[in-house]
């Protein structure tokens, strides 16, 4: 069965395509921390190109309807690994080497 609620629409599809999403635009985050490292108090001036490329690549993602569904999938072969075993899958965390 297929169907998704609202919570597996609107909350759960929406953070596997968030932590997806990062991952990919993982040397855009890496720019944007390591600017806000090197500057402070002053990276809403500065990291403001780095910032915009973050978001610019998240943002395409989300938008993104094939990568939408590619979430999709993921998230129901999930819930029918825990559907028939009844363990849930740890959240995968990713690493960052900032």
């Amino acid at each position: 069965n297929s169907k998704l609620r609202h919570v597996e629409k609107d909350v759960l599809i929406p953070q596997i395509m968030r932590d997806r999403a990062k991952e990919r635009c993982s040397d855009k985050v890496q720019a944007f921390t390591r600017c806000c490292q090197e500057t402070g108090l002053l990276m809403v001036v500065k990291c403001r190109k780095e910032n915009s490329a973050l978001k610019d690549c998240l943002v395409g993602y989300y938008s993104d309807p094939l990568f939408y569904e590619e979430c999709k999938t993921e998230y129901l072969k999930q819930r029918e690994e825990y559907r028939a075993t009844g363990i849930k899958k740890k959240k995968q965390k990713f690493a960052s080497n900032v």
